[in-house]
């Protein structure tokens, strides 16, 4: 990556930490904070927009739906501080993609290598449920990711949202996307004409991982498919 590009990464940041663009997104955001459970009072909540977190020069890029209300908006990091992280770092762990397998905050030493972690939407939405406004309100912030993350080969879309996100920011960027439009499944694996490739994976939601509809191996075998399509470097240490 370039100099100028990893501080344009920085700049587009402290953007996002910023926005204030979805009124019903910040109310929701901040009541969060205001009145967490009874587990989590006392802490102070992030309860701004979520930047993503990785490495620069990843290969692999994972896009998720959105932070959890006491989760990411709570600790600051994509993923952190709910079941739906614990089960997507262990996952990246365990195929190399990262220095330890648990995320509990921001300082906790976490590295990722060759993975770079953002979501369709940078704020927690009222019942997991973004309205299609806002979606497109935070799409500027992945069209840009897309442009600076140079090293890109393989896309991780955690869930169908991640999927069509994607998919959306291809056209907006007048990327070149197959017709027709690849659909959503897990383990589902598309070629875009540049090269990319997209694979789906099941959200590592409660709702698929206390079901079973997704297990820790099926949830591995994802990312362990995604580094070898990537032809990713010697684990993260």
């Amino acid at each position: 990556m370039p100099p100028e590009d990893n501080v344009k990464l920085a700049a587009l940041t402290r953007r996002i930490v910023r926005c204030r663009l979805c009124p019903r997104l910040v109310r929701h955001r901040e009541a969060a904070a205001a009145d967490p459970p009874r587990r989590y009072r006392g802490q102070t909540y992030w309860a701004r927009p979520l930047p993503a977190f990785g490495d620069p020069h990843a290969r692999v890029l994972i896009v998720g739906l959105a932070p959890a209300a006491h989760g990411g908006n709570r600790t600051g990091r994509m993923f952190t501080g709910d079941r739906s992280g614990d089960w997507l770092f262990r996952a990246l762990y365990e195929a190399g993609f990262a220095n330890q397998p648990e995320s509990t905050h921001a300082g906790d030493g976490l590295r990722l290598r060759s993975a770079y972690v953002t979501a369709a939407l940078r704020c927690a939405p009222p019942a997991n449920t973004p309205l299609p406004g806002e979606m497109l309100r935070c799409q500027p912030y992945l069209l840009e990711e897309l442009s600076l993350l140079r090293d890109v080969r393989v896309v991780v879309a955690l869930g169908k949202v991640g999927w069509d996100a994607y998919l959306r920011a291809r056209r907006s960027a007048g990327l070149p996307v197959p017709r027709p439009l690849p659909r959503f499944g897990h383990a589902a694996r598309s070629a875009m004409p540049d090269g990319l490739v997209l694979l789906g994976c099941f959200h590592p939601s409660q709702q698929n991982t206390f079901t079973g509809k997704l297990t820790r191996p099926m949830l591995r075998q994802v990312f362990v498919t995604a580094k070898r399509l990537a032809g990713t470097p010697s684990p993260c240490q």
